[in-house]
């Protein structure tokens, strides 16, 4: 310790040159960058007041503070490098370039939050499509762990630690998780699979096989989320299903190629019955709904013969699918109806009994 004061004293006041040199030099660069930071400062400062206005930097108006925090970082690294240059610490110089590469880390990650929302209003929204929703939505909750795992990374090669056995325990970490969260992970891929693929959209009418007992089995998509796809039926209950589950199951979609459906409704009449007569009216009930199309004109085939009835089936096309309970109900209690004016027999089981007497 004493020979490093005598060092040190013998250099300040035996040899002062070299010091008073270094202290100017330390002295200008710090000079410089005050200098650049007050012009940084007033540049960007009179910009944000001339442009604030436009279109791009009122959606995005956190791009200011950015390019204030880079400019600034720009100067603290040019500062470094100076006074790394003057005191040739390799050890120094190490954890100067680690922490400059987070610092670079936290800005690319601040930069990526304050665009994605940008693109995700400008471009996503304008899109048919849903991928992109999806990749900005991936990209918003993961794209902060990934920066600053990779910048960790880097700052950790550069002080000159040996990251590979990181990297390896990250593997079998990332294994283990894998298998603990396997069904969310599965959920979370056919989630991803679903938005790609489309086979339906928020406000698309399916079936329901998960409804809950005694309640009605089909309703409309409300959110399709990376994990689960909720959908509210028509009794006003939500059904929340894994989409690992839908990928698994056919999926009715009743209004994905169009909107207008075809419904049928079973009629049975008795075998004595005046069947063409029961055809017209059939098809005049149709007619009284004004959602029931015209063309294609409603239509009644005999579907099959028996044991008591000769069973017909009214093929009648809607324009709305979401009436089509409507659409069976009002047909199947009119035709009883006018059926019992006309006296057109609606019939049931029978029994002839012989009784074969001795």
């Amino acid at each position: 310790m004493e020979k490093f004061f005598v060092r040190v004293y013998q250099a300040i006041f035996l040899d002062p040159g070299p010091v008073l040199i270094s202290c100017g030099y330390i002295l200008a660069i710090l000079l410089a960058a005050a200098i650049a930071w007050w012009i940084l400062n007033t540049v960007i400062t009179k910009f944000e007041k001339k442009y604030h206005d436009r279109p791009f930097f009122e959606k995005v108006g956190r791009i200011f503070v950015l390019l204030k925090r880079a400019g600034h970082y720009a100067i603290i690294l040019l500062v470094g490098i100076g006074l790394l240059n003057l005191f040739k610490a390799p050890l120094v110089e190490k954890l100067f370039y680690a922490f400059l590469i987070l610092i670079l880390a936290s800005i690319a990650n601040s930069i990526v939050n304050t665009l994605l929302p940008y693109m995700e209003e400008k471009i996503a929204s304008k899109t048919q499509t849903d991928i992109d929703d999806v990749i900005l939505s991936l990209s918003s909750k993961f794209s902060g762990v990934i920066i600053y795992a990779t910048g960790i990374i880097l700052a950790l090669d550069v002080v000159g630690l040996n990251i590979m056995p990181f990297i390896a325990g990250a593997g079998v970490a990332g294994i283990a998780i894998g298998f603990a969260a396997k069904d969310t992970l599965s959920n979370l891929i056919a989630g991803v699979l679903l938005i790609i693929d489309r086979p339906f959209e928020v406000g698309d009418r399916i079936e329901v096989w998960s409804a809950p007992a005694n309640s009605a089995t089909w309703g409309d998509i409300i959110e399709i989320g990376l994990r689960a796809t909720k959908i509210r039926t028509t009794d006003n209950i939500v059904v929340v299903i894994p989409n690992n589950e839908i990928m698994m199951r056919d999926i009715i979609n009743y209004t994905t190629i169009d909107k207008e459906i075809r419904v049928r409704i079973p009629v049975g009449i008795a075998y004595d019955a005046d069947i063409k007569k029961a055809k017209e009216l059939i098809v005049k009930v149709s007619h009284e709904l004004d959602w029931v199309m015209r063309d294609p004109e409603p239509k009644v085939v005999v579907r099959s013969f028996g044991d008591s009835a000769v069973n017909l089936q009214a093929r009648v096309w809607i324009r709305d699918p979401r009436r089509r309970m409507d659409t069976i109900s009002y047909v199947t209690d009119h035709v009883k109806e006018v059926f019992d004016k006309e006296g057109i027999e609606i019939p049931y089981p029978k029994r002839d009994i012989y009784i074969k007497k001795e």
